[in-house]
């Protein structure tokens, strides 16, 4: 449970995060926090919902969806579909694999995919953003790469439509990888190792970019969830979830409004949304979707991340400025809204925050209950071993 001191720390975080940075610290209306339920009013919830969730998701309680959202039940994750064009094998997973910890892929030699992803982080980084080419700080925070299999669209800004496409603007960023389709091909075609595993995945010891980038996807499309406490309980474990997680898993389908953005198997809905943290007109901007489609519309919407593993792949959101709690607490308060100043007044490109987010009026055992939740959504441990380096 938050205790009072540290209710009031998060309280006051988010009003100096939204002051100094934003300008302005407008959440819209304030919404008192409702009352707590005292002991034996919880536990007769508890047992409430209890029955309501032991039913198939198609009898839950009905969830508090805003009208017009196309939204999808919770639910386990489905198998992986593999690209026609990509199709997968175990020789080309291995490959794979073997090239998500090759740093002779950088053009210092000295960073991997798994710098950026490393499985023991999550297969993310753990970092606010991570670095690039010669240790230089990237824009924006790296999220994790497991169940990218099932994402539309990769980047926070979307700019990737296939995990292939992803793995090649990676590789020849110059502030990342930042190398050549040349430079991969050479690197790899002068160990015996590598022409080996090639030819065993294509059929031919021929080294490419393009099949250097399809190897490198077959092997993401395969770092996969699904065994989260969460997905025990989908499967019909009732015990599975404490009564914390319980309520909070109500909680996030119903009173925190948390499924309008949030759901689906991954728990995310694949669209762009402004949360009020563009930083717009300040030293932090980044106008998010905007940079790829130029439409006015999408300045500082970002790509809603899935929230499986959110736990452990902190810090959150695109900027990778903010923990959890703090999280919680300004979606309790509708997020900041920036202000417009006596220059922008007129700006076309001024963001519009998400009509989703709202004043939720949620008290401190109400964001505990949901933090308890997004616990449970956690994926078990697992150490993946890098395989030997490749010899030259």
């Amino acid at each position: 449970m938050v205790n009072r001191r540290i209710w009031c720390v998060i309280v006051a975080a988010v009003v100096v995060y939204a002051a100094p940075h934003h300008a302005c610290g407008q959440t819209g209306p304030k919404v008192a926090p409702r009352p707590v339920r005292g002991d034996a009013e919880r536990l007769d919830w508890v047992a409430t919902l209890r029955a309501a969730y032991s039913q198939p998701p198609a009898d839950w309680p009905v969830p508090h969806v805003d009208p017009g959202v196309d939204w999808r039940e919770l639910g386990r994750l489905p198998p992986v579909a593999h690209a026609a064009d990509n199709p997968h094998s175990p020789a080309k997973e291995q490959l794979g694999k073997a090239l998500f910890f090759e740093p002779r892929l950088s053009a210092s030699g000295e960073m991997a995919c798994a710098s950026c992803h490393d499985p023991d982080l999550a297969w993310a980084d753990g970092r606010t953003v991570s670095f690039g080419h010669l240790r230089k700080p990237l824009a924006r925070n790296a999220p994790t790469i497991r169940n990218v299999a099932f994402r539309p669209a990769l980047f926070w800004d979307g700019r990737a439509p296939s995990i292939e496409a992803q793995v090649e603007a990676v590789l020849l960023n110059p502030a990342e990888m930042h190398v050549t389709r040349e430079h991969v091909e050479k690197v790899l075609a002068e160990s015996a190792t590598y022409r080996d595993l090639f030819a065993q995945a294509f059929g031919d010891p021929e080294v490419t970019f393009d099949r250097t980038a399809q190897a490198l996807a077959c092997f993401q499309r395969t770092i996969v969830g699904g065994h989260s406490r969460f997905d025990r309980f989908m499967a019909g474990e009732q015990t599975a979830l404490t009564d914390d997680e319980l309520i909070g898993l109500d909680l996030f389908r119903r009173e925190a409004r948390c499924l309008n953005c949030h759901h689906g198997p991954l728990l995310a809905d694949g669209k762009f949304h402004d949360l009020g943290l563009s930083y717009y007109g300040r030293s932090l901007e980044d106008l998010g979707r905007f940079e790829v489609t130029h439409e006015a519309a999408d300045v500082g919407r970002f790509r809603t991340p899935s929230l499986r593993d959110v736990t452990r792949t902190r810090p959150l959101m695109h900027n990778g400025l903010f923990e959890l709690s703090g999280v919680l607490a300004m979606y309790n308060v509708g997020m900041v809204a920036i202000k417009r100043q006596a220059h922008q007044q007129d700006d076309p490109l001024f963001p519009v925050k998400s009509p989703l987010l709202k004043p939720l009026g949620l008290n401190r055992q109400d964001l505990a209950d949901l933090e308890a939740f997004l616990n449970a959504l956690e994926e078990p441990r697992r150490r993946v071993r890098p395989p030997p380096a490749a010899q030259r």
